[in-house]
């Protein structure tokens, strides 16, 4: 397999359990709303025409369907295809779920009022390619926003989450961000893509809920940050 096949694979055979913990209904109606607000900050005001690239299960999609904006997700995992398409089938406003690569996803230039990523650029291979595409993508005036965090900063290789039989090493050569070590990694990424007015903004009521109903397991309760840029 390749890299981008060892990554896929590892994600479709996590989806089942990623998207239950991610709709646990103890946290759900709270993340919901958190993440409204972070997203309708960040873009611009619906309807607008908005890519979420590697969309995994479909969470940020189903978010920003929510606030009334025209999305496409999309996503190599297979696996997490199949559930995002299951949650887009509730909605009234659904968004559309397909297959393709965020760091070339098949789009004419300027098809859309906005990117977004969440959990996406620390395992992104090409992180400098893939963000100039997406600006590429962003209307004049447009947005790329992108949350993550440095999840990982000792490395794959020392962290608790059990990597060792997708991410081995010629995987981890192709993550640049992987063992980010600070957040202004990822912002240095969005600067080099030509995107001007770059901040970067702490994620302090998801860190609040992290405190009251606890992480993921295997990871730590850190910060999260909100990257944008306008193209």
């Amino acid at each position: 397999m390749t890299a981008q096949e060892r990554i896929n694979a590892y994600w479709t055979g996590r989806a089942p359990d990623y998207d239950e913990y991610q709709q646990r209904p103890d946290r759900l109606a709270a993340d919901q709303e958190a993440w409204s607000r972070i997203w309708a900050e960040a873009l611009p005001p619906a309807p607008a025409d908005v890519l979420d690239v590697g969309t995994g299960t479909g969470q940020v999609a189903m978010v920003l369907a929510g606030l009334g904006h025209r999305v496409t997700g999309i996503d190599l995992a297979e696996g997490m295809l199949d559930r995002a398409r299951q949650h887009a089938a509730t909605l009234a406003n659904p968004p559309v779920i397909q297959l393709g690569d965020a760091v070339a996803p098949d789009f004419p230039a300027g098809s859309f009022d906005a990117v977004t990523s969440r959990y996406l650029m620390w395992t992104l291979r090409e992180p400098e390619v893939a963000v100039a595409n997406w600006a590429r993508l962003v209307r004049p005036g447009g947005v790329v926003a992108v949350v993550d965090s440095t999840w990982f900063p000792g490395g794959l290789d020392n962290a608790s989450e059990n990597f060792t039989d997708f991410y081995d090493a010629r995987v981890r050569d192709v993550l640049p961000l992987a063992a980010a070590t600070s957040i202004d990694q990822t912002v240095a990424v969005l600067e080099k893509a030509g995107l001007s007015e770059v901040t970067v903004t702490p994620l302090t009521t998801i860190y609040e809920l992290d405190r009251r109903f606890g992480v993921a397991p295997n990871h730590e309760h850190q910060m999260q940050y909100l990257i944008a840029g306008r193209s």
